[in-house]
């Protein structure tokens, strides 16, 4: 009988939808030689889905260890897995039985330095819209992150002794001769960032960072709801204290005293917590929200925001004044996005000859759940009265709305992963720092949320033009089992 058939009638056996009597007859062979092929395929299931597989020891390829795969795999190492130099000395030396010093481990990374600095230096930034500032800080020193917020690209990360305008104005001087000449930054209320931009490109507005305005007022609403809290359960531990001393017939006006002058500490303290937790929601979802009114409301809205604030400030002077202070100094650049909004909205109007009221409102409906109840009612209405040119518009502004950047979270990403790498180690030094930013913008992304990144690298995405893998910009033969 050959093989096929063997496989065919060992499968029709263990599968058991067959009695062994009918499969002989079928095939005109032996019972008993039924029972040998099931037993053979029974066999091969059993090792199949054993735990224990038999090839564990088997020779899968072999790789041929060299001193520049050496050099590869260490800077892997370093750079892929985020090891310590002392970390790859034990590798190589428990799983290779390669004994290295951490001084040459140290000499290897540094050999690719200035070639990783001069490719760094070579990048054309004039790709850069918006850049994302923020500084982050390892042992007590402020190392500068500038990064593009489309392509995620790092054009800046610089380790200083200081953090003020001269240094951040002397960075962004020397990205000037790599073109850098964005149309706006964003960052956080830093004075350094802010002071040294409008010395360098005075030209070039410098948005605000709404995630970190919520932040601030966040912080309020937690600490006052909080208090309030507190003020309940005193309130509540007199009340029980009052009830115990009349179960006993004493009288006490003092005690009395006491839990009304709580009562009354509590029901300002809610009061407080209510309305402030009120005016958080108002700035975060009609001020500073992508979808919303015009820039002169947002202004009129923020700043009626802020007089709430103020003359609630008595009630609290240490936790809301520096709220009220904080707000006031930014609003003009919190709100730069709604004013840049603004003009992108005039020109989708003109374009598709459409009021720009009819524009805002296509904008304030895509913001709304797509299973929202109140969407469709709205979209309906604007369908009806744009006709075919609904669609088009809708996606135009779908595009317009990814393009607006109201905070510098790509930023804040980055310094997440930069810590990973930064935690290893005491000291950074500009030629780690050199390498680390080459090796981030030209590994390519393995996933993303947006599908466009996915098996890019960020300058890739900065430049539209492909590169080779980043081991072999640094001069390397990648090693292929082929």
């Amino acid at each position: 009988m050959p093989p096929r058939q063997r496989q065919e009638l060992a499968v029709g056996a263990v599968a058991g939808v067959q009695t062994v009597s009918r499969l002989a007859r079928q095939h005109e062979v032996s019972r008993k030689f039924v029972y040998r092929q099931a037993a053979k395929a029974q066999e091969a299931l059993l090792e199949a889905f054993s735990p224990e597989q038999a090839g564990d020891d088997e020779v899968l390829f072999y790789l041929p260890v060299t001193k520049a795969w050496l050099r590869q795999l260490i800077l892997g190492l370093t750079l892929i897995c985020h090891s310590s130099i002392r970390g790859v000395v034990e590798l190589l030396r428990d799983l290779f039985d390669f004994p290295i010093s951490v001084g040459t481990v140290h000499g290897i990374l540094q050999q690719k330095v200035e070639q990783a600095r001069a490719c760094n230096g070579r990048q054309n930034l004039s790709g850069v819209s918006i850049g994302a500032h923020d500084e982050i800080f390892q042992h007590g020193q402020p190392v500068l992150v500038g990064v593009d917020v489309a392509s995620t690209y790092c054009y800046l990360l610089s380790l200083e002794a200081h953090r003020d305008a001269d240094t951040w104005g002397v960075r962004l001087l020397e990205l000037e001769d790599q073109d850098f000449q964005p149309d706006a930054t964003i960052a956080d209320a830093g004075l350094g960032i802010r002071a040294g931009q409008a010395l360098a490109m005075p030209q070039v507005p410098c948005r605000g960072d709404v995630f970190h305005a919520f932040q601030t007022v966040q912080s309020l609403v937690t600490f006052l709801e909080n208090r309030a809290y507190a003020a309940i359960n005193t309130h509540a531990k007199l009340e029980r204290k009052a009830a115990r001393v009349r179960r006993r017939g004493e009288r006490t006006h003092t005690l009395a005293r006491k839990r009304n002058s709580a009562g009354q500490a509590a029901d300002q303290a809610i009061t407080l917590a209510d309305d402030v937790s009120l005016l958080n929601d108002w700035l975060r979802h009609d001020v500073l929200s992508l979808a919303g009114p015009d820039h002169a409301t947002r202004r009129e809205m923020f700043d009626f925001i802020v007089a709430e604030l103020r003359t609630r400030e008595p009630l609290c002077p240490h936790r809301v004044g520096p709220v009220v202070r904080a707000l006031s100094n930014q609003r003009d650049d919190l709100l730069a996005f709604a004013a840049a909004l603004d003009e992108d909205l005039t020109t989708l109007a003109a374009e598709f000859q459409v009021p720009v009221e009819v524009v805002r409102d296509v904008l304030n409906v895509e913001a709304l759940e797509p299973e929202g109840p109140a969407r469709w009612p709205a979209e309906a209405v604007l369908r009806e009265r744009l006709g075919n040119r609904y669609f088009p518009l809708s996606e135009s502004v779908g595009e317009l709305a990814r393009r607006t950047v109201r905070a510098s979270s790509i930023v804040e990403n980055l310094n997440s992963r930069l810590r990973s790498y930064f935690f290893l180690r005491r000291h950074l030094g500009p030629d780690y720092l050199a390498l680390l930013q080459f090796f981030l913008n030209h590994r390519r992304f393995l996933r993303s949320e947006r599908p466009e990144r996915i098996g890019k690298s960020p300058a890739e995405l900065l430049t539209g033009e492909a590169h080779g893998h980043w081991l072999e910009l640094l001069g390397y033969t990648r090693f292929s089992r082929n």
